[in-house]
């Protein structure tokens, strides 16, 4: 007679990391990212249960100590923590765009502006240095959108009551 042991299956991840060793980020930093990402875009929501530290270090060989660096530093900043004997989990829901939006912009940013900057020739590094340039400009007009409508609220009281 033999008996077979049925193992209980643990709920898996919704993530799986990727490394890209030619980007200059330390390997833990770039796990930090990418669930930072996941939980900003919600793809991770609060009680996901991250990736068990044996099954990143066996997909991406890596050390298990870097492994734990991230995990610590995500834990540090509270987007997660861990249950003895249970695994890792996603503690924050940050307020998000919903899912079906965020694929629709996605979409959009493949489709369109992607599409025309490497058509315009621009490989993976111009793009990227392309949109972070144009991101930081969008963040000065925002900011100095918000900046000027509080000069506006300011002079509004005096220019009202006649004050020179």
């Amino acid at each position: 007679m033999t008996i077979v042991k049925r193992e209980t299956e643990k709920p898996r991840s919704p993530l799986i990391f990727r490394l890209d060793p030619r980007s200059g980020v330390p390997t833990y930093l770039q796990l930090v990212h990418q669930v930072e990402h996941a939980i900003r875009l919600g793809y991770l929501l609060h009680g996901d249960q991250l990736p068990r530290l044996k099954d990143v270090v066996a997909s991406l060989s890596i050390n298990p100590n870097t492994v734990q660096k991230a995990y610590r530093h995500l834990e540090q900043e509270g987007l997660i923590g861990a249950r003895p004997g249970q695994g890792t989990f996603v503690l924050a829901s940050p307020e998000t765009v919903g899912l079906a939006e965020l694929e629709a912009l996605r979409k959009r940013l493949v489709d369109g502006w992607l599409r025309d900057a490497a058509a315009a020739g621009l490989d993976e590094e111009g793009i990227a240095a392309l949109f972070a340039s144009a991101l930081r400009d969008f963040r000065e007009r925002q900011s100095d959108t918000a900046h000027g409508s509080q000069l506006r609220r300011a002079r509004a009281p005096r220019e009202a009551g006649g004050v020179a």
